[in-house]
């Protein structure tokens, strides 16, 4: 998903679309025709339409496609959609409810089988099929038929408006899914535990060729991809949950490309010999999200007296080394939808404790807050692996102390933090009060598979469990209307209803950390996932 945030360790703000210093004469250690590429998170699996983060998504999409991608430039580009349609081409009809997609003709799946517009059709009834471990449906929902005129047009009817269409079904959504093989797949009634999803098959610019479980996972180019056979003949996937070993080989020149590194990598890699960093404009923000179906959280005065009493902005300018942005909602200044004239409460230890107090929490012998004989003791939960993750929830923890809240950490391998809700995750199936969480959204500030309602998991991404009828209905209205200045004022209504509500504190908008060997040309993140012109890639 795309974006399934990341649900990364905590990133920066860029201002500009990429940047890179730190470079040096030092030799690459690798060849010139692979690349060795540093993921922070162990792949549970590779089926493209189940990815639990965005490590996941980023090697779903060297081997998958879609039907339109963005380029670095945030501008839309045709994948396996022989063009993008449009109100103006006529792939968009006026009211919106028909879309139509032409498909490239001549591509084909990795297994020589044409790829055809049956496989799109196949691949959305997969997202459908609730018996499948799809983190969000939302857009895919959208649509109430599919027909397949012929192999190469593919027509979506609407059940509604859907402003975020093109970005959303099949494009570099917040939760990015991506084109299966109907040929292999039809056969099952569900795709979960299917041997494809350890050794995939896809239309895109690399090939899987094996994966050493916990190890790395190798790829090779596609000589007959569609937009031209990758320059790099070899992808090696190295799978480095740990954020010291990381640097340590980026230092060492054991690994080529490390995506998405934590603030302290990408300051202490600044002046390595032959290492380049890259930071990417990103839709991304980092958080504690608060389960609001827990009690206590399910008070409105603890959450807010939980914002309250973070000093969020010493977070920011310790943790993040000058380069983040305090938050205020969820949508960062990468969109056209971010409101300027928003801003959050800041740091008042005084207001927290009079909130907690209004709720009935007071202090205890023990300076934590007790009510009904019950501590306000909460439970923080985490990913393993970070050290700048596991700093800032220690900072928290020790924010909230004075407040009389008691904080108990624990951290849990990714694999298990981001699991299906079906599959016991921790935040899927909320067994958590607070979590220490990042996102990197979609390509539209669409963010209804966040906060509404019908997105509680197992049916999306709320794992805050927030529930508004208010954040609903201004929900609706931006993505009812393609009129942008209507969209902004309904997205300007859901941050406002984010801060007054407050499932989560956000703490800082941030962009994408890259790290690699000096050599390395023409890789440019889109802020949304990496390897959308990967075949571009050379070294």
């Amino acid at each position: 998903m795309r974006r399934l945030l990341s649900l990364l360790a905590l990133l920066a703000l860029s201002s500009a679309a990429l940047a890179g210093c730190s470079k040096s004469g030092a030799q690459n250690a690798g060849s010139s025709d692979e690349l060795r590429v540093a993921l922070n998170i162990n792949p549970t699996q590779l089926n493209p339409i189940l990815p639990q983060n965005s490590n996941e998504n980023f090697a779903d999409g060297l081997i998958f496609s879609l039907l339109v991608t963005q380029d670095q430039f945030h501008h839309q580009v045709a994948d396996l959609a022989s063009f993008v349609p449009t109100l103006q081409n006529g792939g968009i009809s006026k009211d919106g409810l028909t879309i139509t997609y032409h498909l490239r003709q001549g591509v084909k799946w990795h297994d020589g089988v044409p790829f055809t517009s049956k496989d799109v059709k196949f691949t959305w009834q997969a997202i459908l099929n609730t018996s499948n471990n799809v983190v969000s449906r939302r857009g895919y929902d959208q649509v109430a038929t599919m027909d397949t005129p012929d192999d190469y047009t593919v027509v979506m009817h609407m059940k509604r408006m859907f402003a975020p269409a093109i970005d959303t079904i099949f494009g570099e959504s917040d939760t990015t899914l991506r084109i299966l093989p109907a040929h292999l797949l039809a056969k099952y009634p569900n795709l979960n535990q299917v041997p494809f999803n350890a050794a995939p098959v896809g239309t895109g610019p690399y090939e899987f060729v094996r994966w050493l479980r916990s190890d790395r996972i190798i790829l090779r180019a596609n000589p007959a991809y569609f937009r031209g056979m990758p320059s790099l003949k070899h992808l090696t996937l190295l799978i480095i949950p740990d954020d010291n070993t990381t640097e340590a080989q980026l230092r060492s020149h054991e690994a080529d490309l490390a995506i998405e590194i934590p603030s302290p990598v990408y300051r202490d890699v600044a002046e390595a010999p032959g290492v380049v960093r890259q930071l990417a404009d990103a839709p991304a923000y980092t958080s504690i999200q608060f389960n609001t179906k827990r009690p206590p959280l399910d008070d409105v005065r603890v959450r807010r007296a939980l914002v309250l009493g973070m000093d969020r902005a010493s977070i920011v300018r310790d943790d993040t080394y000058g380069t983040g942005r305090l938050a205020v909602g969820d949508l960062s200044p990468f969109y056209w939808a971010f409101d300027e004239s928003l801003s959050t409460a800041p740091y008042s230890l005084a207001q927290a404790k009079a909130l907690l107090d209004s709720a009935g929490w007071h202090p205890g012998p023990d300076g934590v807050r007790v009510r009904n004989g019950t501590r306000l003791s909460l439970l923080l939960v985490y990913g393993n692996g970070s050290q700048v993750v596991r700093t800032i929830t220690a900072q928290v923890q020790q924010m909230y102390r004075p407040l009389g809240v008691e904080i108990q950490l624990k951290g849990f391998d990714y694999a298990t933090l981001y699991a299906a809700a079906q599959n016991g995750g921790i935040l899927n199936a909320g067994k958590f009060d607070l979590t220490m969480y990042s996102w990197i959204s979609g390509s539209d500030p669409d963010d209804s598979s966040q906060w509404t309602c019908a997105a509680i998991p197992p049916a999306g991404n709320n794992v805050a469990r927030y529930c508004s009828a208010e954040m609903d209905a201004a929900q609706r209205l931006a993505l009812s209307t393609v009129d942008r200045s209507v969209r902004k004022s309904a997205y300007a209504r859901i941050q406002s209803l984010l801060l007054r509500d407050a499932p989560a504190a956000f703490i800082y908008y941030q962009g994408l950390r890259y790290a690699h060997v000096a050599g390395l040309q023409h890789f440019t993140p889109n802020g949304i996932s990496e390897g959308w012109n990967a075949q571009e890639w050379t070294r």
